[in-house]
């Protein structure tokens, strides 16, 4: 029996420490109750806790939940790290060694059992994954669409702008759905109550929705299984057999 090819929505961030997580986990959510069985993936993570010997991951627990607990944890994270690092030198203090081949073929189990799968990228777009790699370089081997995160506080237009850029110049470029405008914490600025029109006046992608902080809505609603798209190469596949 052939498999139909699914969806996905790649989430990345302007930043670290932003609420990519918080963001995804509220995505997760909404699909579930929309119906759709729902596949998380962190391909890798460091800054990990040890829990009775076991490194685990708070990110793809968060995420894990949010999706109704599919699957295992260790297929929602397969890659963890005690150091709050780099993954690759996290990896590299433990005596490890990220694989990235195994930042790819992670994904599988999910690709097999969800109608729609959100994987989480570390950082933001240009954080390393080893000497010579990006997670722009994962994004753009999966080849779902972008969501981008980022900080409703100062300085976000920069970022947001400067994130765009990069997504629309590596390789061939990156596919974006849209921008999300999250709140992160109870602190704010004046910035806040400009960042979102800025945006939309000077950003190519769509500012899909934003959040406030611990904010389980979107403003305004989104359709995310709409937004998900198949790669490419999932389509052609497909279209030969």
């Amino acid at each position: 029996m052939t498999r139909k090819p699914v969806r996905g929505l790649f989430i990345t961030g302007t930043d670290t420490e932003i609420g990519k997580t918080y963001v995804g986990s509220q995505i997760a959510a909404a699909l579930v109750k929309a119906g759709y069985q729902v596949g998380v993936y962190k391909p890798a993570a460091s800054g990990c806790s040890l829990a009775n010997g076991t490194l685990v991951s708070d990110d793809a627990v968060a995420l894990w939940d949010a999706a109704g607990r599919p699957g295992t944890l260790d297929q929602v994270c397969p890659q963890r790290f005690l150091a709050p690092l780099a993954p690759h030198l996290a990896a590299e203090a433990e005596g490890r060694r990220l694989d990235p081949d195994l930042l790819r073929r992670g994904i599988e189990s999910w690709l097999a059992t969800s109608d729609v799968v959100l994987v989480e990228g570390a950082g933001g777009l240009m954080s390393p994954l080893g000497e010579d790699e990006y997670v722009a370089d994962l994004a753009y081997d999966l080849g779902f669409p972008l969501v981008i995160v980022a900080r409703n506080a100062l300085g976000t237009i920069n970022h947001v702008l400067q994130t765009l850029i990069t997504a629309a110049t590596f390789r061939d470029g990156l596919d974006v759905a849209g921008i999300v405008l999250n709140r992160n914490s109870e602190v704010t600025d004046e910035s806040a109550r400009h960042n979102a029109a800025e945006i939309r006046r000077r950003a190519v992608a769509p500012l899909l929705a934003e959040l406030g902080f611990r904010a389980t809505d979107f403003a305004p609603e989104v359709d995310w299984y709409a937004l998900a798209d198949v790669p490419a190469r999932e389509r052609e596949s497909a279209m030969e057999e």
